[in-house]
């Protein structure tokens, strides 16, 4: 049986600007503590809001900051959020880009985890949530990107295979398009293609930050331990139909 009362100490990385902001106050508010794993300080004004400052693409500052984390919280709840993009036709990918991509999309990921794990085996509660993308499914100028966000969804069901008997669940969101800073940065805000990007999105609309949230919320909650191994796609239905950016 899960327990509801479980320990609610929650891991967001890039917790200080766009989707993963709003993923720590949605957190926030369903009484989590909350740790944000980002370049930046997080501004979030809460008393159960904490800033870890590393650049997580970094192997070794991402051990230093995962060493800090577990040290000062036993951490029950790592959502993988941060993110790049690195678009490039596929005659112009770099692999330095594909290798910082690794790095930061599974590599991160892997060692959070790993960090995370005695308290979760020790509580035999845990929940990981990775942050995808509707991109895995291919997406012009994304090899880097899509490469390494559909690796997310192999690494999370092979992890809830091998975790689901100690209570902890591994499940995925695969968001797109949302309006972000990061999708400001390909298309120009107002102009006629985010027009026509809202209106090829089967629903009309480009999604927000909070769509997100209230996914990963879903995933992270406590009294849903029967549901593992699993990918939403919060992309307005552009998963079942095509999206050209």
């Amino acid at each position: 049986m899960t327990p509801v009362s479980a320990n609610k100490v929650a891991a967001v990385t890039g917790g200080s600007a766009g989707i993963g902001k709003v993923i720590c106050e949605d957190l926030l508010a369903q009484g989590y503590e909350v740790v944000s794993l980002a370049r930046r300080h997080c501004d979030i004004d809460h008393p159960k809001l904490h800033s870890i400052e590393v650049d997580l693409a970094d192997r070794a500052a991402t051990a230093q900051a995962a060493a800090e984390l577990v040290r000062r919280f036993e951490v029950t709840t790592v959502v993988h959020n941060a993110g790049v993009i690195r678009p490039a036709l596929i005659s112009d990918v770099k692999l330095d880009d594909l290798d910082a991509l690794v790095d930061l999309h599974l590599g991160c990921a892997i060692q959070l985890v790993q960090a995370a794990l005695p308290a979760m085996r020790a509580q035999r509660f845990g929940r990981v949530v990775l942050l995808s993308s509707r991109a895995a499914l291919g997406l012009q100028t994304r090899t880097s990107y899509s490469a390494t966000k559909a690796g997310m969804l192999g690494m999370a069901r092979t992890w809830a295979l091998e975790l689901a008997p100690e209570g902890i669940t591994v499940n995925v969101v695969a968001p797109g398009p949302i309006r972000t800073d990061m999708f400001y940065d390909v298309v120009e805000a107002g102009s006629e293609r985010e027009r026509a990007l809202a209106a090829s999105v089967p629903v009309r609309r480009l999604g927000e930050s909070a769509d997100v949230a209230r996914a990963v919320r879903f995933f992270a909650d406590p009294v849903n331990g029967f549901v593992t191994g699993q990918v939403l796609y919060v992309c307005g239905g552009t998963s079942v139909g095509s999206l050209a950016l």
